[in-house]
């Protein structure tokens, strides 16, 4: 139910409308909508089945226990993992994260008499947007032109397969009759939906005399990107292949000659969406943990380790050496060293991270980032996206998290969904290595690797596993 008498009465209020997901006040200008709308009188109708993240992330871990579809197979893993001289259960939950884009979702629509539409926004999806537009309006795509403008930061939230803020601004221009601006203010972005999903990585490793895995079962749980929209098609056999990359092809285990890889995507109905570096973000926190905690327990150099996983891969082997060396591997020191590598979108990237508890505090004092992405053609473009992509990554791993308690999300700005200030970002090395293979992306794949990298410095730092995201010292699993 709406109440809006109240709200017209704002000085500058116009009109007040329904959408199909809510309810849109019509104004001069923003500020006379945003009084208007705190002025509005509504009654939601209570969610059937009430979320709640702790508890979802607690019914994930459960279900990790039992075994998924299948997403990749290899060997006789069971019967290896009963013959291995040891084996080491490894779990670790990230949980939804916002994108946060420095400017909150806007577009501009304007229908004309003729029944065609002008659109300006600023859309990583211009194809699915306009369909979309089109949709809601009874016409076919090729009457509603699109404006691309400047995004103020994107990061797959402006990439939705459901064309969210797209379709709420044309349905309020349509119920409008004049042409709007839809402006959705930082609590609207943080707290309307379409997060990175909550994940649950469970691994079974069996090792040999040497601490090396003969044997790797491993099992995740998570939303699927895909599942419900206009990509459904991209599931196969039950597996959605954003869940699981990373983990598929890991170089680690190529080697491996018994590995079983299962997915569960239960449904929810929090609405989800790719976040930058997609199902990178949490494969890459949960595999390069896992090879530090098969390092430590083997209790051999971390770096040495990898390299021996690694004996055939001579690309992600120099990008380690390479990390390590410019960070001063090896060197004494009171702080904490933590090395990560990680391929995904054809470039990989290996990260060393130097890390301090000050005052009871972790602060990430450097990261230095090895990048084959292939052959360069702008250096200082490479340099300057793997440089915010660790601020990225790095904001979520110290501190980002989507909460929800009873169907309502928790945050709401940037007090309680923080992100990296100035005084809080590390020191960050680019090193692109000169390589001759096919250019691979520089935008999203030095965001998977700094929150294993920082997880592994911190363990050297401190001697705390810390398995689940974002950090907090003292919540070791």
């Amino acid at each position: 139910n709406i109440d809006s008498a109240e709200s017209l009465k704002v000085p500058g209020v116009e009109k007040v409308v329904r959408t199909s997901n809510g309810v849109a006040v019509i104004a001069k200008h923003f500020w006379a909508a945003k009084l208007g709308r705190d002025a509005l009188k509504v009654e939601w109708s209570a969610p059937t089945d009430a979320v709640d993240t702790t508890a979802l992330i607690e019914s994930y871990k459960k279900l990790a226990g039992s075994e998924g579809q299948v997403a990749e197979e290899k060997g006789k893993v069971d019967a290896a993992l009963a013959k291995a001289k040891s084996r080491l259960e490894l779990v670790y939950d990230v949980p939804y994260l916002a994108h946060a884009p420095m400017e909150p979702l806007n577009c501009t629509v304007k229908i004309a008499p003729d029944g065609t539409c002008e659109i300006w926004t600023g859309t990583q999806f211009q194809t699915v947007d306009q369909a979309a537009a089109a949709k809601v309006l009874g016409v076919s795509p090729e009457k509603v032109k699109i404006n691309t403008t400047f995004l103020g930061g994107g990061f797959g939230r402006r990439a939705n397969p459901a064309s969210d803020f797209v379709v709420e601004a044309v349905e309020t221009a349509k119920a409008a009759g004049v042409p709007v601006k839809v402006v959705w203010t930082r609590e609207d972005d943080i707290r309307g939906g379409y997060y990175r999903p909550a994940f649950v990585h469970r691994a079974e490793v069996g090792v040999d005399d040497n601490g090396m895995p003969v044997a790797w079962k491993h099992t995740i749980v998570g939303q699927s990107l895909l599942a419900g929209t206009v990509f459904a098609g991209g599931v196969k056999n039950g597996i959605d292949g954003a869940s699981v990359e990373g983990v598929t092809e890991s170089p680690y285990l190529e080697g491996v000659a018994h590995r079983r890889i299962t997915l569960h995507s239960p449904a929810s109905a929090v609405t989800v969406l790719w976040w930058r570096s997609v199902g990178n973000t949490h494969t890459a926190f949960a595999m390069e943990s896992a090879i530090d905690e098969l390092a430590a327990a083997a209790k051999m150099d971390a770096l040495e380790f990898r390299l021996a996983l690694l004996k055939n891969k001579a690309r992600h082997a120099s990008a380690l050496k390479v990390a390590a060396d410019k960070i001063g591997w090896g060197k004494k020191r009171t702080t904490g060293i933590g090395l990560a590598m990680h391929e995904s979108f054809g470039t990989i990237v290996a990260e060393a991270a130097e890390v301090a508890v000050e005052q009871g505090k972790l602060r990430v004092l450097r990261v230095v980032a090895v990048v084959d992405c292939g052959q360069v053609v702008n250096p200082l473009g490479v340099e300057a996206q793997v440089q915010g992509s660790i601020a990225y990554g790095l904001s979520a791993a110290m501190m980002g998290a989507i909460t929800i308690t009873n169907s309502k999300v928790d945050q709401s700005n940037f007090h309680d969904y923080r992100v990296l200030r100035m005084n809080e970002m590390p020191h960050v090395d680019v090193v692109i290595q000169k390589s001759n293979a096919k250019m691979g992306g520089v935008g999203e794949p030095a965001t998977a690797v700094v929150a294993p990298a920082v997880a592994n410095a911190i363990f050297a730092a401190t001697g705390q596993r810390l398995r689940s995201l974002p950090f907090k010292l003292g919540a070791a699993s």
